[in-house]
């Protein structure tokens, strides 16, 4: 008996749909796209300038998480759910005390002469603090920022920042400009309790 032969099935064209399965897959499907924290990064400086801007210690909020997961502000332990008020305290200073920081005339677009915070928040983290506690402690500080606009906006213009034109949120973001100072994560092991020695990013 003639034995029945097996129809072969051809690899090449398999090989073919399946190549352009694969492509319309990857041109109709929509990556989630990651969205940072907003930061401004200052001018930068000249290497050749030998002047160094020393910033008052009243102007400087220093907030820490350290490598158990504890946050301390100046020093001091604190819950991190209290750190929003810290800071809009701190940024507005409206008791004009010497603790806190310094206010400097400037001209704002919109607003003309006024009174800006010259306080800057400083945050440091060690190599072990968690991105958990990490992002919390980012978002409180950003939350303060942002209900301090928020504030401004209403009082000032009677209206929410979103419902802004853009020329009144940029003058409202030169009232309260967002200068947060971060710190490259340290090494607890070599640096002692109190840390230190890492290259700042001014935000």
């Amino acid at each position: 008996m003639a034995k029945r032969s097996t129809p072969e099935l051809n690899a090449g064209s398999m090989a073919d749909i399946a190549f352009l399965l694969l492509s319309f897959f990857l041109l109709t499907t929509t990556m989630e796209q990651n969205i940072g924290m907003p930061r401004r990064l200052p001018p930068m400086i000249e290497q050749q300038e030998k002047e160094k801007i020393e910033i008052n210690k009243r102007n400087i909020l220093q907030v820490h998480v350290n490598s158990y997961d504890r946050l301390l502000v100046d020093g001091k332990p604190m819950e991190s759910v209290l750190l929003k008020d810290v800071v809009k305290t701190f940024i507005t200073n409206p008791n004009n005390e010497d603790s806190k920081p310094e206010k400097e005339k400037k001209e704002v677009k919109g607003l003309g002469v006024v009174e800006v915070s010259k306080g800057v928040v400083s945050l440091q983290t060690d190599r072990g603090t968690s991105y958990k506690i990490y992002m919390a402690v980012q978002n409180e500080i950003m939350k303060a920022y942002t209900e301090l606009r928020e504030e401004f906006s209403n009082s000032r213009f009677g209206n929410t920042f979103n419902k802004l034109t853009e020329d009144q949120q940029e003058a409202v973001r030169g009232y309260y400009p967002l200068n947060i100072s971060e710190a490259e994560p340290r090494d607890a092991t070599k640096s002692g309790s109190k840390g230190g020695g890492t290259t700042k990013r001014r935000r």
